[in-house]
Parts: C-alpha cells; structure tokens; sequence
C-alpha cells in the first residue's frame, strides 16, 4: 500500500501566477430605477380604526378614497 505524500505538492510558479492574474472586472453598479409618474407604491401604514372604518363604509375602493383624501391635503399644502 503507498503512502500518500505528507505535504501535498503544489507548483509555486502556478501559486505565484494565480496571485497575480487579473481579477475579473466587477459588474457594473445597479441604479435606482424611478417610479413612473402616477404609480403606485405598496405600504404599510397605521391608521386609527375609526378613519378606516369610515373609508370602508362606502364598500370597495376604500384605499382608492383614503388616497384621494390624501392627494386633496397634499394639493392644499402646495397651493399656500
């Protein structure tokens, strides 16, 4: 039965060239991609049970109607 080599055996010239062989180029960065104007984004947000309670009473698009209540303050705030 042989014995296996107590140090493995290894090319130092190829040790040495694996140092300085050119790294691959890094990917480029990724950028931010923007929203188109009008899209909508999906949150969280904590709201009183009370003002949602009201919104939903009228049945679906309740968070259509809190948006537009929301769009309606914005407006307001820009026009002063």
């Amino acid at each position: 039965m042989a014995n296996p080599p107590r140090r493995p055996r290894h090319d130092p010239m190829a040790a040495a060239e694996a140092v300085f062989k050119p790294k691959k180029p890094a990917p480029p960065p990724v950028e931010a991609v923007s929203a188109p104007p009008g899209a909508r984004e999906l949150v969280s947000l904590r709201i009183d049970s009370a003002v949602l309670e009201h919104f939903q009473e009228d049945g679906p698009g309740w968070q259509d109607r809190i948006n537009d209540a929301l769009r309606n303050v914005v407006a307001g705030m820009k026009a002063k």
